[in-house]
């Protein structure tokens, strides 16, 4: 996301319930760097075509972990930036999970090879040995045989333990990781990547189910409160998230 908004275009934020306020913290972070936004609704991101999407994913949403696979599931929507946020219940934020995109399975193998050429990685995969890391406790055969079909050498890690074992001995170009690993979420994954010299710049890809029962979401939720914590994020440190992201 840039730092400045395109003409005619805004930030929409998802996953609020209209009325609380729980939105004001993080609209006046937005509105401070120069960003327009305001509350919407998934049914309407077909005519509206915000620049980007600022989902709430804690406990405290309206079903943000449901609005996520709805946008990631439907080719008309998936385009669209998402950038997930974490909102205490009184609207403070607390955390920001900058992963590169998100990808439903089973893989789309048209979508991917032409999302990551969107983003120039396929660019370098036939002149350089690149590898990409796959972390999934299933493997991801199908995934795999995509990614290698343009260059790249797959290395599995089955655990977030062994993928943050593998990218210390050995840097990869990117990443793809399971949502919920056996012993962590992919965002917890993130975080300890990017304290990793080898690894701090490697774009991750989060893979998502088509569905997701209510116990999944919540856990998944919760799992992101305890990540969290009791952190508040400055202004300042807010927006240059979305700063990396341009």
């Amino acid at each position: 996301m840039p730092d400045k908004m395109a003409s005619g275009r805004e930030l929409w934020v998802l996953g609020i319930k209209a009325g609380k306020g729980r939105e004001e913290q993080l609209c006046s972070y937005l509105a401070a760097g120069g960003y327009d936004c305001r509350l919407e609704h998934v049914e309407n991101l077909a005519s509206g075509r915000p620049l980007g999407i600022l989902l709430d994913i804690s406990p405290f949403s309206e079903d943000g972990w449901g609005l996520l696979l709805k946008i990631k599931s439907d080719p008309a929507l998936r385009n669209i930036p998402v950038l997930l946020v974490f909102l205490s219940e009184m609207g403070t934020v607390g955390g920001v999970f900058p992963v590169a995109g998100f990808f439903t399975l089973p893989v789309d193998e048209h979508y991917l090879l032409e999302r990551l050429a969107v983003y120039g990685l396929t660019e370098d995969a036939e002149t350089w040995d690149l590898q990409a890391l796959v972390v999934s406790r299933l493997g991801e055969e199908a995934l795999s045989r995509v990614i290698e079909s343009v260059g790249f050498e797959v290395v599995k890690a089955y655990t977030a333990k062994e993928a943050r074992a593998l990218v210390s001995i050995h840097p990869v170009y990117m990443a793809f990781s399971s949502l919920m690993l056996p012993d962590m979420s992919a965002f917890e994954l993130l975080e300890k990547l990017r304290l990793s010299p080898y690894s701090s710049n490697t774009p991750v890809f989060v893979l998502l189910k088509t569905e997701m029962k209510q116990g999944e979401k919540t856990a998944m939720s919760r799992e992101i409160a305890h990540l969290v914590s009791k952190k508040q994020l400055s202004c300042e440190e807010f927006l240059g998230f979305l700063r990396r992201r341009g």
